[in-house]
């Protein structure tokens, strides 16, 4: 089952495979203030399907996360992260997670949410 999803003013749209079965809430500072909730993705389980130029992206901390957002809207998209799973970044293992706010036509309610204290991890 494709979902899709865009920013608000679909300059930048996406689809990704299937439909998450929990998303993530991060407590981190940069994920609190953004208000995202990620769910994630292989890479191959991600299309950007807008032109890439309309992605920009922002890189904080340890720059190891590219943090994409819309040129055009400013709304958080999507981030290419290292797997980490295991507390550490496994590069050869990488996801795409998605801001599961922006799919399209999706019941976001009835997917859990998971939280991680990222305020107090990094």
């Amino acid at each position: 089952m494709t979902i899709k999803g865009s920013c608000h003013c679909k300059a930048t749209t996406f689809e990704v495979s299937e439909a998450p079965q929990t998303v993530t809430h991060c407590t981190c500072s940069f994920c609190s203030k953004r208000g995202s909730l990620w769910a994630y993705y292989v890479p191959e389980q991600f299309k950007l399907t807008s032109p890439p130029e309309n992605v920009s992206f922002y890189r904080w901390g340890s720059k190891t996360i590219k943090h994409g957002f819309c040129a055009t809207c400013g709304c958080g998209t999507f981030t290419e992260t290292p797997d980490w799973s295991t507390g550490e970044p496994d590069f050869d293992n990488p996801k795409i997670s998605v801001n599961s706010r922006l799919f399209d036509d999706f019941d976001l309610d009835k997917v859990e949410v998971v939280v991680i204290d990222g305020k107090n991890l990094w």
